[in-house]
């Protein structure tokens, strides 16, 4: 195979908007209307509740490891691994399927970490939950989740896995503009990740 369709496999993939179209098909509800308008799991969670939102979430770190997982079956050059990764989020974040309007990559960059170190995976989640049940404020979990995680990556697996989630993180934080400023100025929206 040439090296460019595994990019582009996982922007394609990545594009899938499973948390929209999952709301809209048990729901029947358009998440880009209400909440954050935000097509992502956080609005899904916040708007249709846990367990949809968690099933969105689950949905979109999947599509996030199965592109990345298959390309290192296929290829062990980790510049393509990387890149795919890349593109599997750059998917998620801007879908071809939705005009270009999608979330803020946190769920499939998770998927990623889980495929390139699954106990990083691990401490991100820990680190996500801890944070957002005590200040609800998801964005703040998946800020300081994501930079633990490179920099564990860094020094449990190298610097190719801790530079590539280390963009990642930064691409996500780019994604998270606005979040950053509202939590600055104390007015950032709140999820409630067990209860509706």
């Amino acid at each position: 195979m040439e090296w460019w369709l595994f990019p582009l496999i996982g922007y394609l993939v990545g594009s899938i908007p499973f948390s929209y179209l999952i709301p809209k098909w048990l729901k029947g509800i358009d998440i880009r209307k209400i909440g954050s308008g935000n097509v992502g799991a956080t609005n899904a969670i916040r708007t249709t509740g846990p367990a949809i939102g968690g099933l969105c979430l689950l949905l979109d770190a999947l599509k996030g490891f199965f592109p990345v997982f298959l390309t290192g079956i296929v290829s062990e050059d980790p510049k393509i691994i990387s890149l795919t990764a890349i593109f599997t989020v750059l998917g998620h974040d801007f879908p071809v399927f939705m005009r270009f309007k999608g979330g803020k990559g946190v769920a499939s960059t998770l998927g990623i970490i889980f495929y390139l170190a699954w106990p990083v995976g691990l401490v991100f989640t820990s680190v996500w939950i801890l944070i957002v049940s005590f200040t609800r404020y998801a964005s703040l979990g998946s800020l300081v989740g994501l930079y633990i995680s490179a920099l564990l990556g860094f020094f449990f697996r190298g610097y190719d896995t801790g530079m590539l989630i280390l963009i990642l993180a930064v691409l996500s934080t780019l994604r998270h503009s606005e979040n950053i400023r509202r939590l600055l100025n104390g007015t950032e929206r709140k999820v409630s990740l067990f209860k509706r």
